[in-house]
């Protein structure tokens, strides 16, 4: 009876029912509390920032201790730096955060925001809740500068908060660097803040990319393309490099590539050492060979361990 009487009431026309939307009319976008529309000011807020504090400090680092044990280069560096700045690092893998915000100093830390895709972390009301209160994250396009994430992020730099940003734009499908997209160089050049140039190595060992996601077909060993997307314990290192200031009448494209050769020396440092990096400029070490996925995943060379690295404890004169 009510199925029946319902279907009375739909079939009805205006002014019994409801008037229909005019073609000529443009419709408004819907509100949404999702992706780009989602506001993350309340996870900046005192009560926020003290339980997340407490998350990184007292679960997430020890944590990243047991399943990553962590080797830290050049984190003196930062400890002359007040301000807020710009952490722009390679990415390999979903603990790459994690492990990153473990090892920077704490006088940053705690006030530091990571710039997390909107189209993956912020899908939903319920991941973007968790991703903004646990990581501190704000959503942004990440296939290209979008200029409403792009002033979000230079509000915050400009209110002292630092951000962490993968230029890459996403996770490293075969362990290999990938092109830098313009967003770190941007916020650079905008907001005068320096750019920090990370480089994390081992990290796809703990958690590597699943050979779905990555698109390559899984066969052989030794590489993480051909590895199950499952937790394991790894060591990894995180080396940070001197800070990047624009340099007058630089933009963001000429400031860009110099932010991405940054990172790419400090991984050619990871797998030989500071001096032999800086003579030799091969992005080979790091961006891999120009050939098709599968052939770049199996030339993957196996992790370094921690214990045949010999790190700099400070930064040559």
């Amino acid at each position: 009876m009510s199925n029946k009487f319902t279907r009375k009431i739909s079939s009805l026309k205006f002014p019994l029912a409801a008037p229909t939307w005019p073609d000529s009319l443009p419709r408004p976008n819907p509100k949404r509390n999702t992706g780009l529309d989602y506001d993350t000011a309340w996870a900046r807020r005192y009560p926020a920032r003290f339980a997340r504090a407490i998350f990184v400090d007292f679960i997430s680092s020890p944590l990243v201790k047991t399943m990553a044990p962590t080797t830290v280069t050049g984190a003196e560096a930062l400890s002359r730096i007040k301000g807020p700045v710009i952490f722009a690092a390679n990415h390999n893998s979903h603990v790459d955060t994690a492990v990153l915000l473990s090892a920077i100093p704490v006088h940053l830390r705690h006030k530091v925001v990571v710039a997390a895709a909107s189209d993956f972390f912020f899908d939903s009301t319920v991941k973007a809740t968790a991703m903004s209160l646990v990581l501190g994250a704000i959503p942004i396009e990440r296939s290209k500068v979008n200029r409403r994430s792009a002033e979000t992020a230079l509000e915050l730099l400009k209110e002292g908060w630092s951000v962490i940003i993968y230029p890459e734009g996403g996770r490293s499908p075969d362990g290999w660097m990938h092109d830098f997209k313009g967003g770190a160089a941007y916020l650079s050049v905008r907001s005068d803040a320096p750019v920090v140039p990370v480089f994390l190595d081992g990290t796809s060992r703990v958690l590597p990319k699943s050979p779905v996601e990555s698109g390559v077909s899984p066969g052989g060993s030794g590489s993480e393309s051909r590895s199950t997307s499952r937790l394991r314990r790894h060591p990894v290192s995180v080396t940070f490099g001197r800070a990047l200031r624009s340099l007058p009448d630089e933009d963001a494209r000429k400031m860009g590539p110099r932010i991405e050769a940054a990172v790419s020396e400090l991984g050619r440092e990871v797998a030989t050492d500071y001096w032999t990096a800086r003579r030799h400029r091969d992005t080979s070490t790091t961006h891999g060979p120009s050939a098709a996925p599968w052939r770049r995943s199996w030339a993957r060379p196996p992790a370094i361990k921690v214990s045949e690295r010999t790190p700099r404890d400070s930064w040559p004169e």
